[in-house]
C-alpha cells in the first residue's frame, strides 16, 4: 500500500516519513482488517506507508518448531524486499522479535545474507513502540469517544523480547477517555505459542481460560492486544463460553477511538 499523504478528517498533512510495514501472515490470513487498520492509524499521523508485497512469513513457527534451516529459506527470500533505510514497522511483538532478534542469527557464517538480516534487524520496530513517540492526544480532540474500560495482553516474545508491554501501556495512557485495568495474569502466556496450540491444544485451552477468566473479572469492557495470534486463541475461548467480550488488535482500537472504524472495517472518511 503507498500514500504519499496522511488524511486527518478533512484535512491533508505533509508527510513526515516512510515506513515499510510487515503485515505478518497471521494477520494476512485471519484478520486482515488489522493490518489495515494500523496502516491507516500510521497514516493519520503523517507517515507514508510502503507494503513490499512479496512479502511473507517471518519464519518463526517452524524456528520455534527446530527447523532453523526452514525458517532461514523463508527469511532469505525476503532478505531484499526492504531495500530502502526505513524503519520496518511490525504490527506484531512477536514477529518484530523474529526479525530483530533471530533472522541475524539464521544467518551466521554467510556474511552477505547475514549483513542483511542485521540491517533489518536494526531498522525493526514493533507497532506500539512507533506510535508511542509520534502519536500525540491532539488527534483525538475532534473525535471525542465514550469513556472505556480496556485490558491490555501482550504475548510472551513481545513481552519478553521487545518489552512491548511497556509501549503499550504508554500509547494507551495517550488516549484520552481510556482507562486500563490490570488483570491477574497480564503476563501469563494465552496458550497459543504458534505450533504449541496445535500440538498440546488441552494444555493450551486451559491456558486461554485462566487468562480469560482474569480478563473477564477485571471489569474491563475490552481486551486488547499487539498479537493477533493471542487474539486468535482468546477469542475463541470467549466465543466458546458465549461471552460477548471480545479483544482486538490494538491498531483497531486506536483507529476506533479516532472515529474512523465502520462494521465492515472500512475507512468511514
Amino acid at each position: 500500500m503507498k500514500s504519499g499523504a496522511a488524511a486527518h478528517g478533512d484535512r491533508t498533512t505533509a508527510v513526515a516519513e516512510t515506513v515499510y510495514f510487515f503485515g505478518t501472515c497471521v494477520i494476512d490470513l485471519f484478520s486482515p482488517e488489522s493490518g489495515l487498520d494500523a496502516i491507516d492509524v500510521l497514516q493519520n499521523i503523517g507517515v507514508r506507508v510502503e507494503y513490499p508485497v512479496r512479502q511473507t512469513c517471518c519464519g518463526q513457527p517452524a524456528y520455534t518448531t527446530g527447523f532453523p534451516k526452514e525458517a532461514a529459506s523463508v527469511a532469505a527470500a525476503q532478505l531484499d524486499l526492504f531495500p530502502q533505510p526505513w524503519p520496518i514497522v511490525v504490527p506484531s511483538g512477536s514477529c518484530a522479535g523474529m526479525l530483530k532478534q533471530h533472522w541475524p542469527r539464521l544467518f551466521e557464517g554467510m556474511p552477505s545474507l547475514e549483513a542483511k538480516a542485521k540491517d533489518i534487524a536494526g531498522r525493526t520496530v514493533e507497532l506500539t513502540e512507533f506510535l508511542v513517540s509520534r502519536m500525540g492526544n491532539e488527534l483525538f480532540r475532534e473525535n471525542a469517544a465514550p469513556p472505556i474500560k480496556i485490558a491490555l495482553h501482550t504475548s510472551c516474545s513481545a513481552r519478553r523480547e521487545m518489552s512491548t508491554h511497556i509501549h503499550a501501556r504508554r500509547l494507551i495512557a495517550k488516549l484520552p477517555g481510556v482507562e486500563l485495568v490490570d488483570h491477574d495474569h497480564e503476563a501469563e502466556c494465552c496458550g497459543f505459542g504458534g505450533t504449541f496450540s496445535v500440538k498440546h491444544p488441552d494444555i493450551s485451552v486451559s491456558m486461554a481460560e485462566d487468562k480469560v477468566k482474569a480478563v473477564r473479572l477485571s471489569g474491563c469492557h475490552r481486551l486488547v492486544s499487539a498479537d493477533c495470534g493471542c487474539l486468535l486463541n482468546l477469542n475463541g475461548v470467549l466465543e466458546k463460553q458465549g461471552s460477548p467480550l471480545r479483544g482486538e488488535h490494538l491498531a483497531s482500537f486506536i483507529r476506533s477511538r479516532l472515529g474512523r472504524h465502520s462494521e465492515n472495517g472500512i475507512n468511514d472518511s
